[in-house]
């Protein structure tokens, strides 16, 4: 297969940033996605709706003229969030999630929770209002290993939390583990989870082997092979459970190449050429289209796309680093490396 039509995709999680940084990364997320599910991470973070609102306004500044593009809002739960908050999220027409960040486990998480229990009285009300908890499921306990992070978050605090809340509308994020995706095929049907290109390509001798290598370090961290086949598995396989989210993340290149570098991979622009490489190598170039298209919509409760995207099989050399806040320089994931497929709007 030379050319694949898609209905135009969703990214279901991707960091914009906030200020200059959005004249880079808005335009990277239009040019294919129509919709897009924005992280709340900023500095302060977004926890109110007039928060969302004003920095939703900021976002649509950047769009280019001409290109339909919009931002799906989310706020950040902390251990001091009103539940009336929760009310006027879900009467409003841009707030579509609430982000639980556990205090301390990646980006611009120090405001996030230090114990799920104080949170119930919101997560009530979320259950309520189908409001769906957008879930960083990883424990930050010091004895924890990192790569054993996710895992033990399912265990202590994910699969309690169902079952307490069980009819609360639940995303896992960028999961990383064969358990995480065992646990959310077994789950009911309003539990769901995005996939990242990253954790599909890369394991974690692809981060550390022959030299760390920083562009490709993300949280959570990637992991071991069985896990990375267990990812594709689930993402080609059709469940209307696992759907598109890049967790694309800027960071300028020199804090990505430092003595303790960001955590974070820049994929915005590449995107529908990462995942259709993977899903080709799968033979499941059929199951794109749901994986990117389809199944978010169907999750959120909004109507798939009415344009299209075109990917072509064709060679695409990533040889551009981007201008990014100023003077500085923001590398994509790959960059030096050739693709197989290109992506184009096509209506």
């Amino acid at each position: 297969m030379n050319e694949l039509t898609l209905i135009q995709p969703d990214d279901w999680h991707i960091h914009l940033r906030d200020g200059d940084a959005l004249k880079t990364t808005v335009p990277h997320v239009a040019q294919h996605f129509a919709r897009a599910i924005v992280m709340p991470n900023l500095t302060p973070p977004v926890t109110t709706v007039a928060g969302a609102e004003a920095y939703r306004q900021r976002i649509l500044e950047q769009v280019p003229s001409g290109v339909n593009f919009e931002p799906l809002m989310v706020l950040y739960l902390t251990d001091h969030t009103d539940p009336a908050e929760i009310h006027l999220a879900a009467e409003s027409t841009f707030v579509h999630a609430v982000k639980l960040y556990p205090a301390g486990a990646t980006t611009n998480s120090a405001s996030g929770l230090t114990d799920i229990a104080n949170a119930y009285s919101v997560l009530e009300v979320m259950q309520e209002v189908g409001l769906p908890l957008l879930i960083h499921g990883e424990v930050t306990d010091s004895d924890i290993d990192v790569f054993d992070r996710e895992a033990t978050f399912i265990e202590r605090t994910l699969r309690p939390l169902v079952e307490k809340f069980p009819k609360l509308r639940v995303v896992f994020e960028h999961i990383t583990t064969r358990e995480a995706t065992e646990f959310v095929t077994a789950a009911p049907d309003h539990i769901a989870a995005t996939i990242t290109p990253q954790h599909l390509i890369y394991n974690r001798s692809d981060l550390l082997v022959g030299g760390i290598k920083p562009h490709r370090y993300c949280l959570p961290v990637l992991k071991r092979e069985t896990h990375r086949l267990a990812l594709v598995e689930a993402a080609t396989s059709g469940n209307p459970k696992f759907f598109l989210g890049t967790d694309s993340a800027p960071h300028a290149k020199h804090t990505k190449e430092s003595s303790c570098g960001c955590a974070g991979c820049y994929t915005a622009p590449h995107a529908m050429a990462l995942y259709a490489q993977v899903f080709e190598a799968q033979g499941a170039l059929d199951q794109l289209e749901a994986f990117a298209s389809l199944n978010g919509p169907k999750f959120y409760n909004l109507k798939p796309n009415a344009h299209q995207i075109r990917l072509t099989k064709a060679d695409q050399l990533i040889d551009q680093s981007f201008d990014f806040l100023g003077d500085q320089k923001l590398d994509p994931l790959m960059l030096g490396e050739t693709l197989s497929w290109h992506a184009e709007l096509i209506s």
